[in-house]
């Protein structure tokens, strides 16, 4: 778990680094309409959680600078009998005063007139330019004399790249949740099963250890499915003789793990298969060797790129020089997508891959990033080997950048085909 102290830490960061007689907020998330006056189930702002640690909606963090000295006033729910009944209780601003960090606390009614008197003498506003909010859009009216709006999301995430001791500790656990979820999917007997069984297994053994939710929908693909990269239906049966794409990661506390396994149906790779499965294997291990600080993400995609156009020219699905296919793209038929990207409290964490002058930002010791190159054969292609047609294939883990290199997160789940299936031996 994070400790108070750590976000306090944290909301002094995001001070020091905003300009004098400024004023800054931050909102926590709304409720989201599923159906009529029914809701999804409530997931707090990235951001706003990183500051605070506080679950509940309809909650404000708001900092004032005046030249270096900075206050920081949280606004929250109040205490209601009535909505408690029907929706909860509520940590009432007495109980958040004690337990968080800030030089006050008020309820949330009192925000709008609290930010009338915040806003005198300010110069500069800050907030998150992405996240619409009635509280921001009242502030700015507020503002007597305005020099600037900047957008506060830009500090916050620049300060995500970098994972605490702790948030490392709840990404492991993560991993090591989905870990137990993936070999249950690769041990079970799914010769009857439809990609959605294989889904709610795969879910269930996240809730049952203590998970918050999935980190986000999972994909079950099986055969040809997998070649649509975001496939979500899960709906289909699952049949003998095909892999099956699994594209499944948990959240826990708010910290999310990643994980991308190709299985067969029957626990037995065909020649075919395993050729293709083997390419991707090799060239995700190569480039996750060359992961250390200073390394540029984007010289482990272009690596990857020439890895996997070497391997389907030697396998036939492509043909002619590797230079030339390189530079007409024509691998990204196959692989069209990134070699990964960064990893934290979102699946796809806010974190920045470029400083705001356009150079891109290096490892550094405390990030986390997945690996994850694949490769995709459409049924329909009739360009490529038969027998490699309706094969897709990703293989993907979560990677923790260290001083001297790299640590796999996620190194305990089975991937080798040998290791698979052994896994599938186990009814």
């Amino acid at each position: 778990m994070i400790s108070q102290l750590e976000y306090h830490l944290r909301r002094k960061r995001v001070a020091k680094q905003l300009k004098s007689r400024s004023i800054a907020i931050v909102c926590s998330s709304i409720y989201k309409t599923r159906s009529n006056d029914t809701e999804y189930p409530y997931r707090q702002d990235s951001n706003f959680y990183y500051l605070t640690g506080f679950k509940e909606d309809n909650a404000c963090l708001v900092f004032i600078k005046k030249k270096k000295k900075v206050k920081t006033f949280l606004f929250v729910e109040k205490k209601d009998p009535t909505k408690e009944l029907w929706n909860g209780k509520r940590l009432g601003k007495d109980k958040a005063k004690k337990m968080f960090l800030v030089d006050n606390v008020f309820c949330i009614d009192e925000l709008e007139e609290k930010l009338k008197k915040f806003s005198m003498k300010k110069n500069f506003l800050y907030y998150d330019f992405f996240v619409s909010s009635k509280s921001i859009e009242q502030l700015k009216k507020s503002f007597q004399e305005i020099y600037a709006y900047y957008n506060l999301a830009q500090i916050i995430r620049k300060m995500r790249l970098i994972k605490s001791s702790n948030e490392i500790k709840l990404i492991r656990k993560a991993v090591e949740i989905t870990k137990k979820a993936h070999h249950n999917a690769i041990s079970v007997d799914k010769s009857s099963l439809y990609e959605y069984q294989l889904q709610a297994m795969i879910e269930n053994i996240f809730k049952n250890e203590g998970a918050y939710s999935d980190a986000y929908t999972s994909i079950v693909a099986g055969g040809n499915n997998a070649n649509t990269l975001h496939y979500i239906q899960n709906d289909k049966p699952l049949k003998d003789g095909d892999l099956i794409l699994i594209d499944a990661g948990c959240e826990y506390e708010y910290y999310a793990s990643d994980i991308t396994r190709t299985i067969p149906v029957n626990g037995v790779f065909s020649p075919a298969q395993k050729d293709l499965y083997n390419l991707v294997l090799d060239v995700q291990m190569k480039i996750i060797s060359m992961i250390k600080p200073g390394v540029f993400r984007s010289t482990l995609h272009k690596k990857s790129e020439e890895l996997l156009c070497e391997g389907m020219i030697r396998l036939g699905i492509l043909s002619g020089n590797k230079k030339s296919l390189l530079e007409e793209k024509a691998h990204k038929k196959y692989y069209p997508h990134g070699v990964g990207h960064w990893l934290g409290i979102d699946v796809h964490d806010q974190a920045p891959y470029r400083f705001r002058d356009g150079k891109e930002i290096p490892f550094k010791e405390g990030m986390v990033l997945t690996i994850e190159p694949g490769l995709y054969c459409d049924k329909k292609d009739k360009t490529i080997p038969r027998k490699f047609r309706g094969i897709g294939i990703r293989i993907e883990d979560d990677i923790l950048v260290t001083k001297d290199g790299y640590e796999n997160l996620s190194k305990g789940i089975a991937k080798t085909i040998e290791e698979i299936e052994a896994l599938a031996k186990i009814k």
